[in-house]
């Protein structure tokens, strides 16, 4: 690690990050009622503006956003003339799945081969204490030498938007000169990465109807239409034969340039069994950043223990379909909708109902706010420079940001390289990596200040 005395305030200050990282996992924040109280959200939501408080954050407040959720608002004066800085992260975790595979629990920070266990370690409770020790270097070399805002979200995780309508209604609240977006991640561990674009996304629920009630299957199948099996035919239709994603009238998206994903590295990152073959065509890097994706989320079914000998009358399942950048989520929904409706066979009636939508967003990486960021992690991983790369998943408040401040300099960075298995099991964050991002923070803001004052 860089002998900067900013590295080694953070590295001096990580313990105590750790314990605050366990504090925050501790709450069960999935903004989702149905399976989590809205109590825990609300608790980890006033953790995070007390923390604010704490580092004398001024205009603290907890916004409450138009899909019933808390976002956390805090600004932190700068000296005089200096640029605005809006720092993101987000408070709210994907549910924890299949808890009997959690090694420890998911609410419970655990350190295990020198990583640390838990729900929101990396996605984003994280990427929220990465901020917090940056700011505090910062503080304890010197001062932070630009204005801060930060906006940690409530419902990032759920889709629902409600932080974006709230930025639209309320326009000067979060404007900023540069934006550091704290919930992307590294390439892989050490290799400092900026993600130049996300996918969109689009989420609709496709309910088809095919009898007034279950029939017995020794009486009634093989005449009587299965609403199962023709959901089943649907879903089938949005892939070709190689696996890749088929949506009539869908573009198949660009090929990928810059960075690539060795096939041996992806297989392994992504655990995939031995002899399985990969789907779709193209590089790896085409597929997961600069092309369409679909995955079936989720059937409503009977479960195979209790199953009786019967034909379904109703079934449905949820759909999302990841958007690259350069098209647009609203027209490839209107496509999504389409296809799903012209491929439910035998006259069944198919109901498809859109549940989240999301835009694709694509960075400036030539501003100077890249620079700088450029040198932070050139210092902060010696011996490395900064690549750029996409990411397959979205974050929908960077279209909104970017369309109401359209002069801003936008970075993303984070805490979810590929060990850290974001929203699967076992998801961890590294302390190494946090320390790195924390130094590579603070000396970006120090670094964009000066840029800012020279400009």
């Amino acid at each position: 690690m860089t002998a900067d005395p900013i590295a080694e305030t953070i590295g001096a200050l990580l313990p105590a990050a750790r314990a605050e990282l366990a504090e925050l996992v501790a709450f069960r924040s999935v903004a989702d009622p149905a399976q989590f109280p809205r109590s825990e959200c609300e608790a980890a939501a006033a953790w995070c503006a007390d923390a604010l408080r704490a580092e004398g954050f001024e205009d603290v407040a907890l916004l409450d956003t138009p899909d019933g959720t808390q976002s956390v608002y805090g600004f932190l004066p700068g000296p005089q003339g200096a640029p605005t800085v809006l720092l993101y992260a987000h408070y709210d975790v994907q549910p924890p799945l299949d808890l009997e595979s959690w090694v420890s629990p998911p609410f419970e920070l655990t350190e295990r081969n020198g990583r640390w266990y838990g729900r929101g370690a990396a996605d984003c409770k994280g990427g929220f204490i990465m901020h917090l020790l940056a700011l505090r270097a910062l503080k304890a070399n010197g001062g932070v030498p630009v204005a801060v805002k930060v906006i940690v979200e409530g419902s990032e995780e759920q889709g629902t938007g409600g932080l974006e309508r709230y930025a639209e209604a309320h326009p000067d609240l979060l404007r900023a000169d540069a934006i550091v977006i704290g919930d992307s991640g590294n390439f892989r561990a050490g290799v400092p990465t900026v993600t130049a674009t996300l996918r969109g996304m689009t989420m609709v629920r496709v309910h088809i109807d095919t009898l007034e009630g279950n029939l017995h299957s020794g009486q009634f199948g093989g005449a009587a239409p299965d609403a199962l099996a023709a959901l089943i035919r649907v879903l089938d239709s949005l892939r070709s034969d190689d696996g890749s994603t088929v949506v009539d009238g869908l573009d198949d998206g660009d090929a990928w340039q810059g960075l690539q994903y060795p096939e041996e590295d992806f297989r392994r990152d992504a655990k995939v069994l031995d002899g399985v073959e990969l789907i779709g065509s193209g590089s790896i890097a085409d597929r997961i950043w600069a092309r369409p994706a679909v995955t079936v989320l989720g059937i409503d079914c009977p479960p195979v223990v209790g199953a009786t000998p019967s034909v379904q009358a109703s079934a449905r399942a949820l759909v999302s379909l990841r958007v690259p950048p350069g098209q647009r989520a609203g027209k490839v929904t209107e496509l999504l909708l389409k296809h799903l409706e012209a491929h439910t066979p035998w006259g069944a009636r198919v109901a498809v109902e859109q549940v989240g939508q999301g835009e694709p967003f694509q960075a400036d990486t030539s501003s100077p706010a890249y620079a700088a960021m450029a040198d932070a992690m050139r210092i902060a991983y010696p011996g490395q420079e900064m690549q750029s790369a996409g990411m397959g998943g979205s974050i929908p408040l960077c279209n909104t940001l970017a369309e109401l401040y359209p002069q801003a300099e936008m970075v993303l960075i984070g805490l979810s390289e590929p060990e850290a298995q974001i929203h699967a099991v076992n998801e961890s964050v590294s302390p190494q990596e946090l320390e790195r991002l924390s130094i590579t923070e603070a000396l970006f803001l120090r670094n964009y200040a000066v840029s800012r004052s020279t400009s």
